[in-house]
């Protein structure tokens, strides 16, 4: 069995990234230092400046991404004011001038959120995990990752009405309607966009410890 060689490169994004051929990466996956968190450990970009302050690394990300390949970015918002800042919505916007195609977004469920009280909020329990592509032919492995059809499947797929058997419109007309019975038999289903993940804990010198199970 042949061993993999794993290369490491510790430096500036910006700097680092400019030494790579383009169109040479499959995946990138970033978690970027949030608008005013943990300035400490990253000294901080404001809210206002964050657009700005990311859209030349966007740049790389897509120079070196393959046509083929997926940029994951982890990010999420935060309030200021008693109101959610619109940073995060902006740079999609920006993102997709730029030529980035805005194709999924994933939800990472934070199943060890820390507990707290704010006045006209509940905590945080999830962030985001925004998908974009160079291209609407990426490389997509859906067959890799099904996951097993579940209870629902026992009690939905038993007795089917002629409803189920037929892509028809809805009763409300909102054009819904989906034909059930292709499930029946079928063990396996594609899973949902909901990642349940907890934050790990084992480097605990890190001021925003990343789990390597979201990249996974």
């Amino acid at each position: 069995m042949n061993a993999i060689q794993t290369d490491y490169y510790l430096g500036d994004c910006l700097e680092v990234l400019s030494k790579f051929d383009a169109d040479s990466s499959d995946l990138i996956v970033t978690s970027p230092p949030y608008a005013d968190r943990r300035s400490k450990t990253y000294g901080g970009i404001k809210p206002d400046q964050y657009v700005e302050w990311f859209l030349p690394r966007a740049a790389e990300f897509l120079r070196v991404l393959k046509p083929s390949g997926t940029f994951i970015l982890n990010i999420k918002e935060k309030a200021v004011n008693g109101e959610r800042h619109t940073y995060v919505i902006e740079l999609i916007l920006e993102m997709r001038k730029q030529g980035w195609l805005w194709t999924e977004e994933f939800v990472w469920h934070k199943k060890n959120c820390y507990p707290g009280k704010w006045p006209n909020r509940f905590r945080d329990a999830w962030e985001r995990c925004i998908q974009f592509n160079k291209t609407k032919d990426f490389n997509m492995y859906q067959e890799s990752v099904m996951v097993p059809m579940g209870d629902w499947a026992e009690k939905r797929l038993k007795h089917l009405s002629k409803v189920d058997q037929s892509r028809d419109t809805s009763k409300e007309g909102s054009g819904f309607g989906k034909d059930v019975s292709n499930w029946v038999d079928r063990k396996m289903a594609y899973p949902t966009n909901v990642l349940h993940l907890a934050t790990e804990t084992g480097n605990r010198k890190h001021s925003a410890v990343f789990p390597k199970s979201l990249p996974e």
